[in-house]
């Protein structure tokens, strides 16, 4: 033991300071250091806007938290990385996610963060002048394949009663069966229980659904009792897809541990950005349980989760919304998106994220007024709903 403790001291006397890599952690080829940062509020998004002091910026998508309190907490956290390397962007992560141990990991945070991490990466992308899944390990696909299109579709669920009446069940069915018979044999037919259906009517409306070969079930419970997910998975055949509502690899773990879900469906903008979706791939991976990415976001939100796309290997099949206008704000961000004719989209065209903002635009836009209204549903009886 002595001998080797010499000798390893012996090694890094030999190696100067200036040229040991263990004693130089610090990115001595880049001077870049964030500068400013923009929150702007366009409903129901705020667009953040990091500035650096080379002149490149980075462009992040906060959304599905309310902007009155997001905007504000965006411009908080913006104290911790004031001054940082924004190529450092899981030393940046980390710092905000453990800033304060009593609202980590929470919906404002991890949104906020998301939005931070993606505007990061645009910069780093930038910098070095490439799409950022160059730099998450480069393309493992052509092409994404993505709903809604000719080939592919999801149903979403009517409001239902807690009590599942034969017409309810019927109604259901025949949406599911229409849509398939639009997408034909060699299409894909989701459907979207969003967390609203009891799980006893789940249970007996998947039966009814089997003839159909849906591809999967989306949320077919409220997340939170890793139990009522179990239980519907030791009942229904047809797979079964969450994530959409559950943030980083903590939130994603039970479920992969428990083999209840057949698929994952983190939300870049919702689950921490691109390092953490990166990371609950790599996750999933390990379980051999594929992504199909829940997006309803704008063009940076969109683009930042094709990019984990493109770089992972186990991936079903992508959300897709860019014409919608609640999501997507016409005439701020500009990207070029073609669905081929088998449904699929190219890959994201860069440097960075491969979004163009038009500034002036958005800037008009975040000074008339915004509002927020809360979303929610209730019952024939007035009782309130999951949705």
């Amino acid at each position: 033991m002595g001998a080797a403790a010499a000798g390893h001291a012996l090694i890094a006397d030999s190696v100067s300071h200036a040229n040991n890599p263990a004693a130089n952690v610090d990115d001595r080829h880049s001077t870049i250091k964030i500068t400013g940062m923009r929150a702007t509020w366009v409903n129901p998004n705020v667009f953040l806007r990091i500035e650096t002091n080379h002149g490149i910026i980075g462009w992040g998508d906060l959304k599905g938290v309310d902007p009155r309190v997001s905007k504000p907490l965006a411009e908080s956290l913006f104290e911790l990385i004031n001054g940082e390397n924004p190529t450092r962007i899981e030393h940046l992560w980390q710092k905000i996610f453990r800033a304060h141990r009593d609202i980590r990991g929470g919906p404002f945070l991890i949104h906020t963060l998301a939005a931070i991490d993606m505007a990061l990466w645009d910069i780093a992308g930038k910098l070095w002048g490439v799409p950022v899944y160059r730099l998450l390990g480069g393309p493992t696909r052509d092409r994404i394949r993505v709903y809604h299109t000719k080939q592919a579709v999801k149903v979403p669920a009517a409001p239902e009663e807690h009590s599942g009446t034969p017409a309810a069940i019927d109604a259901i069915v025949e949406r599911i069966k229409d849509a398939r018979k639009k997408v034909g044999p060699t299409g894909a037919v989701m459907f979207d229980a969003h967390s609203a259906i009891p799980p006893a009517t789940l249970i007996q409306l998947a039966s009814a659904l089997k003839p159909y070969d849906l591809l999967f079930i989306e949320e077919p419970a409220v997340p939170g009792n890793i139990e009522v997910f179990k239980r519907l998975k030791q009942h229904i055949s047809i797979p079964l897809a969450a994530g959409e509502r559950d943030r980083t690899i903590y939130e994603m773990l039970p479920y992969l541990l428990h083999r209840c879900l057949d698929i994952l469906q983190p939300d870049c903008c919702h689950t921490g950005g691109i390092t953490s979706m990166k990371k609950i791939a790599t996750l999933a991976e390990a379980f051999f349980v594929p992504l199909a990415p829940h997006c309803t976001a704008s063009n940076l939100g969109i683009a930042a989760s094709l990019h984990v796309t493109a770089s992972i290997p186990f991936f079903l099949i992508h959300e897709f919304y860019p014409e919608n206008g609640g999501f997507n704000p016409k005439g701020i961000m500009r990207m070029e998106w073609k669905v081929d004719a088998d449904g699929y989209v190219g890959l994201p065209n860069g440097p960075g994220l491969g979004i163009d903002v038009d500034e002036k635009k958005l800037e008009e836009e975040g000074k008339k007024p915004q509002t927020y209204r809360w979303p929610g549903r209730t019952l024939k009886d007035g009782s309130i709903a999951d949705y």
